[in-house]
């Protein structure tokens, strides 16, 4: 049966994508979060009226954390993640013990670069729902972001382990590689690279992104026939980054762990030059040009 912690992954991990139409950005004036770079980030237009239609069965059920999780979720569709974080909030006073909301947010907070609160909701989330990948897939990425990268691998280790289908095994795969690439330990790196083997595929389009970056790293795929094209300048279309962003992060990151640090510098500046500052990739490249040298 499908529960709701399972959607909570699929329907909020992937809803980045579902959202991404190939519709232009279109910003409101609504500032979200500034970043430690000095950028400032907005929401977008709610043309779909998203927001007001997930209000209107809360105005006679105002309590209701199912519907205030619904909610929280529209709110995300148009990048509104700290209004997000505050329905959440709500919702957890009515139900403090609610393993969905707190994965929720933890999940929110992270593209409004709350790491810290991310990792204390998710390791709650985590501890409630043993086995929900959303919490660990979350929590790793929360680990990985404050630089605790053998924590992270951890958790993206747990993550693999409850993932319902090969598209999420794929996506925590990734992660996963990564986290111990940077925690210095290769041997363990490579051996985790097995469980994507040679004839396993997507199914999602958006996972494709991810198979590319671990055929990649396995040595089965050059790096310029994984990376998808480089957006264009003064892009707007969120489909054309998407793929960009997280496979350059990726490759990026690789170069980083291999000793390449200014070619991996110029991918993480290069997928900045975007605007779809909820991805990954873009968390993620925007967080190593914080990171002090070691």
């Amino acid at each position: 049966m499908t529960t709701a912690r399972s959607l909570c992954f699929l329907g909020s991990a992937w809803a980045l994508a579902i959202a991404m139409s190939a519709q232009a950005l279109h910003f409101t004036d609504d500032l979200e979060v500034t970043s430690k770079l000095g950028v400032k980030f907005y929401s977008l237009a709610d043309e779909k009226h998203a927001i007001a239609d997930a209000q209107k069965p809360l105005a006679a059920d105002p309590k209701n954390p199912a519907l205030l999780l619904k909610l929280a979720q529209a709110q995300f569709s148009v990048w509104e993640n700290k209004e997000a974080a505050e329905t959440l909030t709500r919702a957890l006073v009515i139900s403090p013990a609610n393993a969905d909301l707190l994965i929720e947010r933890g999940h929110r907070e992270l593209p409004l670069r709350e790491f810290t609160n991310a990792r204390a909701d998710l390791i709650r989330g985590a501890a409630l729902a043993p086995k929900t990948m959303a919490a660990y897939y979350h929590l790793g990425l929360a680990h990985y972001f404050l630089g605790e990268f053998a924590e992270s691998a951890d958790a993206f280790h747990h993550a693999v382990e409850t993932a319902p289908s090969d598209d999420e095994r794929i996506n925590a795969t990734n992660w996963l590689y990564a986290s111990l690439r940077r925690a210095g330990k290769k041997d363990e790196a490579a051996k985790a690279l097995e469980a994507i083997p040679p004839e396993m595929t997507n199914t999602a389009p958006h996972t494709r992104f991810y198979l590319n970056l671990v055929r990649f790293f396995q040595g089965r795929m050059s790096e310029s026939d994984a990376l998808p094209p480089e957006p264009p300048a003064g892009n707007t279309d969120q489909e054309a980054e998407l793929p960009f962003d997280t496979v350059a992060y990726g490759i990026g990151n690789w170069h980083l762990y291999n000793g390449d640090t200014a070619k991996a510098q110029e991918y993480f500046h290069r997928v900045l030059k975007g605007h779809v500052w909820v991805t990954w990739g873009f968390v993620g490249s925007e967080t190593e040009l914080l990171r002090k040298p070691k």
